[in-house]
């Protein structure tokens, strides 16, 4: 019996996406695997980062595939593959979440925050949860998902929160980020693999999407907060750091705004950001006194992550593909927002685009749900990570377990599934 080479492929690629995906599951196993056996606890600590995950796997099938295809047809597949937003996603993370950009926009916030009438900590929280995740649409998805994690690290996890309060927000905040991003074409990840190809403009994107993405948003942030209020009435909102050491000058301010407006505005071109990513290392490193840490190790765990998903993510249209074109456009909502807590949503909306003669039913449908699905798990939405990346080390074993994300998630999804449906 021939076997197919390329069926071979593809069928150990599904079989390998489906160990990767209940690796992810696994990964507290491993950190008490690395406590219980301290010998070769480098390792099982490695295995329990869920950013390694998909990275680690990849790295598998690719030693299978120099195996049994060879080294030219191996190389050729990885070749094959876009990095273009792994790449994105680390550097916007890095200047996102530098002091300058960081203290400027918590100071925005603050400022709102005090302008509103409620206690606490309270406004400050809303605003969060709802103004940064809309900004997304405008500085992208994944630098509001680094703003936001890195203020809410500052301003409530650090700070000796409820474990509940910590899950919830952080469902809400991955549901609302991933579809707070559809006021514009350019912001959310799933919208940018089809904008172009269906000719989705912002002013499309707004009509369509971002009016509905914004009524959900309000909703999902007035229902947590409510939920929590007692909790964050009594937690004073926290003082920003005004020393002279903490104190950012105003030109230096603008140049890393005019870096992370640059990288944004370059999102689809590699060769110009990447450059524009080394020269902001230069003024970090020349004006040192006024950063703090770069999230250099962070970023570039999540861009490990999503690198490691475009690796496997590539081999699995053989499946994916037959199972998303088989449903009916009133089917396909449901069907992408469940598929999308399984892979990335923007690998959903990419085999749609791929595919012609869809209705605009179909394609309405399809991204909606890619979109409103994009919280239920770290791999259902590109930013996920880097928000995993900033906050877990606030979650008991510094590791957020994903069951209760999705436990978390889905009551936001639903209120974001009734908008993009009903509205």
């Amino acid at each position: 019996m021939n076997l197919n080479p390329t069926h071979v492929t593809e069928v150990a690629a599904a079989a390998i996406f489906v160990v990767a995906l209940l690796h992810t599951f696994s990964t507290k196993f491993f950190e008490d695997l690395a406590h219980r056996s301290p010998r070769h606890g480098g390792i099982w600590h490695l295995l329990a980062e869920v950013e390694v995950v998909f990275g680690f796997w990849a790295l598998v099938l690719m030693l299978f595939m120099f195996a049994y295809n060879g080294k030219q047809e191996a190389t050729a597949y990885l070749e094959s593959r876009n990095f273009t937003e792994p790449m994105f996603v680390f550097a916007i993370m890095v200047i996102a979440g530098t002091r300058p950009i960081i203290q400027s926009a918590m100071r925005l916030v603050r400022g709102a925050a005090k302008a509103l009438p409620l206690p606490g900590s309270v406004g400050m929280y809303f605003l969060v949860m709802s103004l940064v995740p809309l900004l997304g649409s405008f500085i992208t998805e994944p630098a509001a998902m680094t703003l936001a994690a890195l203020i809410l690290a500052d301003q409530f996890f650090g700070r000796g929160i409820s474990s509940r309060l910590k899950y919830a927000t952080l469902g809400v905040l991955f549901v609302n980020i991933s579809i707070g991003g559809t006021l514009t074409s350019f912001a959310a990840p799933p919208v940018l693999m089809v904008a172009s190809k269906w000719g989705w403009d912002s002013s499309f994107m707004l009509a369509h999407f971002g009016w509905k993405a914004a009524i959900a948003v309000f909703i999902n942030t007035v229902g947590v907060t409510l939920l929590f209020a007692k909790e964050l009435k009594q937690l004073p909102m926290a003082e920003v750091e005004d020393g002279a050491a903490a104190h950012v000058p105003l030109p230096l301010v603008l140049v890393h705004l005019c870096f992370l407006v640059g990288v944004v505005v370059f999102a689809h071109h590699p060769v110009v950001f990447m450059g524009l990513f080394l020269f902001f290392l230069g003024v970090a490193n020349a004006y040192e006194r006024h950063q703090d840490r770069l999230i250099l190790r962070e970023g570039l765990l999540v861009a490990f992550f999503l690198a490691g998903l475009v690796v496997l993510g590539g081999q699995q249209q053989w499946w994916l593909q037959p199972v998303l074109m088989s449903m009916s456009s009133d089917v396909v909502f449901f069907g992408a927002t469940v598929l999308t807590a399984f892979t990335d949503n923007a690998a959903l909306t990419y085999l749609g685009s791929l595919v012609e003669g869809l209705s605009d039913g179909f394609k309405y449908a399809l991204v909606a749900g890619a979109v409103t699905g994009g919280g239920l798990t770290i791999i259902a939405n590109a930013p996920n990570p880097a928000g995993i990346a900033v906050l877990r080390e606030h979650f008991d074993g510094k590791a957020v377990h994903p069951l209760g994300l999705l436990l978390a998630a889905l009551l936001p999804t639903i209120v974001a599934a009734a908008a993009f449906k009903l509205l």
